[in-house]
């Protein structure tokens, strides 16, 4: 049934209670801190106590390192196995360094098998090992088996627990399984039919096994229309599975179509937001450990990209070198150059970030490709001749030359159009040649706008100045 109000108590939003908030807060931040500075070491199990796994996890992230091995000693085994699965991969590099492998081995063998196998994939080969001596001889194979398939795969993904029925069943029959069977997951949300080679027929949503009168027989009520994944299918494609059909779970299968595991729709919102925190780092030119990872390994990182930056810089600067003479002859223009390469380069970044999520969504391929291409150039033109005549007339009142207005005004021009045609066909062209658009896109873009717009407004000016 739905629950409604009844007429005569309409709700008053003035008198409902405040929202619940959630997440960790500054103030439980402040307490712990304030806990280990005093050696309460009650209080410190208290408050860890009251955290959901999540909040624990960003409370051990918040905490400097010291910090970190004094509560870790204090929760010691208390400490939830999912608060490792919750932690960024630097801070959980710490905390399994600090529990050891015995310790390490206690937590895996608590998880499913998709969080065990994602902590297990980021330890060294030797630590794995030692890891496997501690481990059970069947956990010790899932462990194995999950690393064996591709990274960012369905198969490093999907958790090997899954519940699979054959379509002869009762739903009392199903049910009865389900009551008395040990190893199920823990969460799950529908049930995969199968044939006797263990080959997906459909699959049945427990809402309406529960709803369904035990007599029934599963062939009845199952929907046919199964969406299967292959283990070699890459995360990426999972996720657009899940959002374009609206899945809550689908099972993943081997080179045979057999049922080997399942994917959950919790394990495709850490993908989604695993993927977008990548290309947005990326973008940036640094990583996620760079909040906290040690200065010299942040230092290292940044420095490899401000490398390729030092480059497309000096290509620039070789460009102005080339009309020094015009530079020298009309100092008006060394004032004004830099704003028509950094408009270019804003609207180049608009456009680019636009297709960039176009080409993650899939939303951007090869059928529509030149319709989005016409429309981000003729957004160009349009663009450069607003903001040509705005430049123009300011670059005319300012230094008092009309001339220097139309040769900035054309250039702008030049520069906002080649900056739209740019931010389509460098992440379209990068995508065909299966280099990540969020990569590298910024670096040739910055270059193509900056030589672009200063080559156009000091060639102009050499051209008609001088």
């Amino acid at each position: 049934m739905t629950v409604t109000p009844p007429e005569d108590e309409a709700i008053d939003p003035q008198a409902a209670p405040p929202a619940e908030e959630y997440g960790l807060s500054n103030e439980q931040i402040e307490q712990a801190e304030e806990a280990l500075e005093q050696g309460d070491i009650a209080r410190l199990e208290e408050i860890a106590a009251s955290l959901h796994a999540a909040d624990l996890a960003d409370l051990i992230e918040s905490l400097a390192p010291d910090e970190r091995v004094v509560l870790l000693d204090t929760l010691g085994g208390a400490m939830e196995p999912e608060v490792l699965s919750y932690l960024v991969p630097a801070v959980r590099q710490e905390v399994i360094e600090h529990i050891g492998p015995k310790g390490l081995a206690t937590v895996l063998s608590a998880l499913e098998s998709d969080d065990a196998v994602e902590i297990f994939e980021d330890l060294d080969e030797d630590f794995q090992r030692r890891i496997l001596t501690q481990l059970p001889e069947g956990y010790r194979l899932v462990l194995e088996e999950g690393i064996a398939f591709p990274e960012e795969s369905a198969g490093r993904l999907m958790q090997r627990e899954v519940v699979a029925i054959p379509a002869a069943w009762t739903v009392g029959e199903t049910i009865d399984f389900m009551r008395s069977a040990h190893d199920l997951p823990n969460d799950f949300y529908d049930l995969f039919v199968v044939d006797p080679k263990h080959k997906p027929q459909g699959y049945i949503p427990l809402s309406r096994v529960l709803r369904a009168r035990r007599p029934e027989r599963v062939s009845e009520i199952m929907e046919s229309d199964l969406k299967t994944i292959s283990y070699s299918t890459d995360q990426e494609e999972v996720a657009y599975l899940f959002r374009q059909y609206g899945l809550v779970s689908a099972p993943v299968v081997d080179d045979a179509g057999r049922v080997i595991g399942m994917i959950t729709v919790d394990d495709i919102v850490h993908v989604i937001d695993e993927e977008a925190e990548d290309d947005l780092m990326k973008l940036a030119g640094v990583g996620e450990s760079d909040l906290y990872g040690r200065v010299l390994e942040t230092t290292k990182s940044r420095g490899t990209w401000l490398v390729v930056n030092l480059g497309t810089a000096v290509l620039a600067s070789i460009v102005i070198g080339l009309f020094e003479a015009t530079l020298a002859e009309v100092v008006a223009l060394a004032v004004l150059m830099p704003i028509v390469a950094s408009m270019g380069g804003n609207a180049g970044t608009q456009t680019l970030t636009v297709a960039v999520r176009a080409l993650a969504m899939k939303d951007l391929s090869t059928a529509n490709a030149m319709r989005f291409i016409v429309k981000e150039l003729t957004v160009g033109c349009f663009n450069g001749m607003i903001f040509a005549v705005l430049t123009g007339i300011v670059a005319w009142l300012w230094f008092g030359r009309p001339d220097i207005g139309v040769i900035i005004g054309l250039a702008m021009i030049i520069n906002m159009i080649v900056a739209g045609l740019a931010g389509t066909l460098v992440p379209l062209t990068l995508d065909r040649l299966n280099i990540d658009p969020a990569v590298a896109s910024g670096v040739f873009l910055t270059t193509i706008t900056d030589v672009v717009g200063f080559f156009a407004f000091l060639g102009l000016a050499a051209l008609f100045i001088l």
